[in-house]
């Protein structure tokens, strides 16, 4: 197998997550990373163990041994440096959400069709083996026809006026914070599992914290909790730290969730429950290899992952045995592998979410905003 070079742009938390789990596949290398700043880009350089760091991703992009990149940026910049890689014949793997809006999501997949690269959304959360699980339980029939999901993204890292992030700005993340951040999360995942769309939605969005201290210097995401009172300026925030939705998904099911980035002791609650006409499923992020399993007339069960148990294509995601736990930076890995297994062999399934997914994403969170404004229920098409 021949080796991979690509590149990380980005170097906060999450350029972080993909460069150690990009390493972790074996046959690719982190030829580079790029960082908002030289000051960052040698800091990163020291943390990481990464020989070559810039401030000016375009470099990386000009290299023609580097094949791939990955856009780990806030959202503003997730267009025009996928676009730009795009067009010097990169293969791109972009975080979530995609873009700032949806014509900039739509031109960045014309591009990618266009020049034939491979393309891929980060939404790694569908890629925990329980998760799969479920999958398979759902196409095999095992929960019947489903007719309730529920559930919530809640965390707590945003709770305080204090806690600040780009995230919070509108002209770096777009009009929507935890609904875009999260809650694309939330309404990807469910999709995924259950096979069915959304296809209409009514949004509440509330921001409990209309002003906020923001740092005077940069501070990484989930970090800047010792920072001093002398160390912070007022802003106001524009954009949401909650937000509830009513939907209904394909021509029957429905159901409802929430997300908040200032729910006390949440530290990264993704939990979703689908019923259907023969059982339930219930799965929480925050504990990822259980899985609890409901039914009307027979005993509740509660699995734990175990790849030899696991159904289907399930086990796939699955790299350790039982009894040893695989979570959150495991799932990129699958995501990574995947996406990388794509670009050395094109006939290889795409086993992973594409720019169509991203797409298709911020037309559901374009509807989130239209429907808080509004006020009613708008349908998606």
């Amino acid at each position: 197998m021949r080796k991979i070079k690509t590149a990380v742009i980005g170097a906060g938390f999450m350029g972080k997550v993909h460069t150690e789990m990009i390493r972790r596949l074996g046959f690719v290398e982190v030829a580079g990373v790029a960082a908002v700043s030289k000051e960052e880009a040698a800091q990163f350089a020291k943390l990481m163990s990464v020989e070559r760091t810039t401030d000016n991703y375009m470099e990386l992009i000009a290299d023609p041994e580097i094949e791939a990149v990955h856009i780990c940026t806030p959202n503003v910049l997730h267009a025009p440096i996928a676009k730009a890689a795009i067009e010097a014949g990169k293969h791109v793997l972009c975080e979530k959400p995609l873009a700032m809006s949806v014509a900039e999501a739509q031109e960045m997949l014309d591009l990618a069709q266009k020049k034939g690269v491979v393309h891929c959304v980060n939404h790694n959360l569908r890629y925990y083996p329980v998760v799969q699980h479920i999958r398979q339980m759902i196409q095999a029939g095992q929960l019947g026809e489903i007719l309730i999901v529920q559930g919530t993204y809640s965390q707590d890292w945003l709770l305080y006026e204090t806690d600040y992030n780009w995230r919070l700005e509108s002209k770096e993340n777009g009009p929507l914070r935890a609904v875009a951040d999260i809650g694309s999360h939330w309404m990807d995942m469910i999709q995924h599992l259950t096979g069915l769309k959304i296809t209409a939605l009514v949004a509440d969005l509330q921001t409990f914290h209309k002003k906020r201290k923001k740092p005077k210097v940069a501070i990484e995401t989930f970090a800047g909790k010792t920072l001093k009172p002398e160390d912070y300026e007022e802003v106001e925030i524009d954009t949401e730290d909650y937000g509830g939705v009513l939907l209904r998904l394909g021509e029957k099911a429905r159901g409802a969730f929430t997300v908040s980035q200032m729910s006390a002791g949440c530290k990264n609650r993704f939990q979703i429950e689908i019923y259907g006409t023969e059982a339930g499923v219930m799965w929480n992020q925050e504990t990822p290899d259980i899985l609890w399993i409901g039914r009307r007339n027979e005993p509740n069960q509660i699995i734990v992952k175990d790849p030899a148990l696991l159904m289907g294509e399930a086990a796939t995601y699955a790299d350790l045995p039982g009894g040893h736990s695989e979570g959150y930076d495991d799932t990129h890995k699958q995501v990574f592998k995947r996406f990388y297994r794509k670009i050395l062999d094109p006939s290889a399934p795409t086993a992973f979410p594409t720019f169509e997914d991203g797409l298709w994403g911020m037309k559901l969170l374009e509807k989130v905003l239209e429907s808080a404004r509004t006020g009613s229920w708008v349908t998606v098409s």
